[in-house]
């Protein structure tokens, strides 16, 4: 049987919040069999349990948010996506303050932090949604769609026309397993324009904002002294923020997920009308890991 993860033991780490420019406490509590993932406000008295769950996204403007009891967990998507990377069906976010940690603007640290907390396997089987049919998602011009497909497929491609962003290296693929994503996605870390920083700082957004921890763009390019990590960083990050968008589904995704000029809001509204249409999936386990068609990290 292949079976659900959770952590053996509790990792703390802090950092600051992109948006409100404040110290975050963050821990990952290891959680019972069949609970999923769920983020804990420590900071309010009494503390507010959210799943995470993609009908509790409330708002997805810059970031994915999610809401409950007017309690708000916001900045989610790169923790989700280093949870979904490596496999932990069953984990407690413990933090301090209603966003998350931005740390260095990649899932790459908490990559780190949650492979110290050590993965176990539980004794009940790891839940997949296997898409079965086509269903897809339009905002304007852009598009988010799944497919049929035996793995977990991303293909992404942003359309920006600026200096910044040649176009060879506005579209990538990658076919998901933990090694990918560790190895080619989890270090691309978020970017923003300089000349958006005025504009966002005035509205209380992006407080916490620095060239340590996002790659900044003027109207000439990259202004970073180190560039950017991969040629293509700015759409692995998106490809990055779509596995944590689409983790909130509840389980692994079993299909193939095409995206244009797609975000937060429109990967929600992708997995909302999946929910609206019992009929476009269904749940499946697997008797034997080697059976399942997407790979994760071995658990020693």
């Amino acid at each position: 049987m292949f079976k659900q993860r959770t952590l053996k033991r509790i990792v703390r780490a802090s950092g600051i919040g992109l948006h409100s420019g404040q110290k975050v406490m963050l821990n990952f509590v290891p959680h019972t069999v069949d609970s999923g993932i769920v983020f804990r406000r420590i900071d309010v008295n009494p503390p507010i349990e959210i799943p995470a769950d993609a009908m509790l996204i409330q708002e997805a403007f810059m970031c994915s948010n999610l809401v409950r009891e007017d309690i708000k967990v916001g900045t989610i998507e790169h923790v989700m996506s280093a949870i979904a990377a490596l496999g932990i069906d069953n984990l407690i976010v413990e933090v301090s303050a209603s966003e998350l940690p931005i740390m260095d603007g990649s899932a790459g640290p908490f990559i780190y932090l949650l492979m110290q907390g050590g993965l176990i396997e539980q004794d009940a089987p790891k839940k997949f949604i296997k898409i079965l049919k086509p269903i897809e998602a339009q905002i304007a011009d852009k598009t988010a769609a799944f497919t049929p497909h035996e793995g977990f497929q991303l293909n992404f491609t942003i359309d920006f026309d600026h200096p910044a962003f040649a176009k060879e290296y506005q579209s990538a693929t990658i076919d998901f397993s933990t090694e990918i994503f560790v190895y080619e996605v989890s270090d691309a870390r978020t970017f923003g324009f300089m000349k958006d920083l005025d504009f966002l700082k005035a509205n209380n957004l992006a407080l916490g904002a620095s060239l340590e921890n996002a790659i900044g763009v003027d109207d000439n390019g990259v202004v970073n002294e180190e560039g950017l990590r991969y040629n293509d960083e700015f759409v692995r990050h998106k490809i990055l923020d779509a596995v944590g968008d689409l983790y909130l589904l509840g389980h692994q995704i079993i299909a193939k997920f095409d995206a244009y000029k797609s975000g937060h809001a429109l990967n929600n509204q992708l997995l909302r009308q999946v929910k609206d249409d019992p009929s476009s999936y269904e749940i499946v386990t697997f008797d034997d890991a080697n059976e399942c068609p997407i790979s994760y990290v071995g658990i020693a």
